[in-house]
């Protein structure tokens, strides 16, 4: 994503009134980010090394590093949000700031983590290089954020409604990021031994209605530029929910959601890391390692492994 206005693709001060309004009940519709805490935590505790200073980046209502303060490893966790409201219920150093302009010195963190705020940052490349440049030599990033996958039958049922009652579509669901193209924002932003992986997390609701009230009372509701700013209509909600249940309702009546967790892990770059090997500078052969004969190019071995077929 870029920073240009023309690539603006979210309403940073409508997601701060939004995580404000919805900052009293945070607490009992954080699953989400309950679950990605636990994971993170989980990461955190096998890494062999300290961490005296680390920041919690859209820090939410606390509770990522409420949990990873409890780790040995981890010394003094400060909270950053954009969100007034939230902030106020986290509890040891707070900073109010925005994910987008961190306020923090070069090389003064030994650690960044951040649960489900990335996505909703318009220049995430930006915000990368930050974090790398707060970071000291050997610092960790270590961040989970929502992927390409996350809602996906909600934005097929607008896309379906809409196409059909108003004759065109409206931005109603977020572009998440790709997997793929995480891993090259952190290697674009300087960091060395990047690592990426996802994960899809499936929950079910009652109906399409109470997951897009779990979604607000998440202060996770529409906040694209390209939004519509006049109210849903009765009709287009109704359409919106039908093809949502006709498509994708379970066997018991009950509507899925998915969401892909998408996590990096990458180190700020330190001479004590390891570096890939210059090419060439192998010392043994792969076929020896193998068992096996070395071939050239040109010719073709009389077999090549078993197949077989199922039908």
């Amino acid at each position: 994503m870029a920073s240009e206005t023309s690539n603006i693709v979210f309403d940073r001060a409508q997601l701060r009134r939004q995580r404000n309004r919805a900052a009293g009940g945070a607490a009992d519709h954080d699953f989400l980010l309950a679950y990605v805490s636990d994971d993170l935590v989980d990461r955190l505790s096998i890494v062999t090394r300290s961490f005296p200073a680390a920041l919690n980046l859209g820090a939410h209502h606390g509770l990522l590093s409420r949990r990873i303060r409890e780790l040995d490893n981890v010394g003094v966790v400060i909270d950053a949000d954009a969100s007034l409201n939230l902030l106020m219920q986290c509890t040891g150093p707070r900073v109010l700031a925005d994910e987008e302009a961190l306020p923090f010195a070069s090389e003064s963190l030994d650690l960044v983590v951040s649960g489900l705020a990335f996505q909703f940052v318009n220049d995430l490349p930006g915000t990368l290089i930050q974090i790398r440049k707060a970071l000291r030599p050997d610092g960790l990033l270590l961040a989970t954020l929502l992927g390409g996958a996350t809602l996906r039958e909600l934005r097929h049922a607008w896309l379906v409604a809409e196409s059909e009652v108003s004759g065109g579509v409206s931005p109603r669901v977020a572009p998440f990021a790709d997997v793929r193209e995480v891993g090259a924002l952190l290697q674009r932003a300087g960091f060395a031994l990047p690592v990426v992986d996802s994960e899809t997390l499936t929950v079910t609701y009652d109906s399409p209605l109470a997951l897009m009230r779990e979604l607000k009372k998440m202060g996770a509701a529409n906040a694209l530029s390209g939004r519509h700013r006049h109210p849903v209509t009765r009709h287009l909600l109704a359409r919106a929910c039908k093809v949502y249940i006709d498509t994708f309702a379970t066997s018991d009546g009950r509507i899925p959601a998915t969401f892909e967790l998408i996590t990096m892990t990458a180190w700020a770059p330190h001479e004590s890391q390891q570096k890939p090997l210059r090419p060439g500078s192998a010392q043994h052969r792969l076929a020896d390692a193998l068992g096996t004969t070395e071939r050239s190019t040109g010719e073709k071995p009389d077999q090549v492994g078993n197949s077989k077929r199922r039908d």
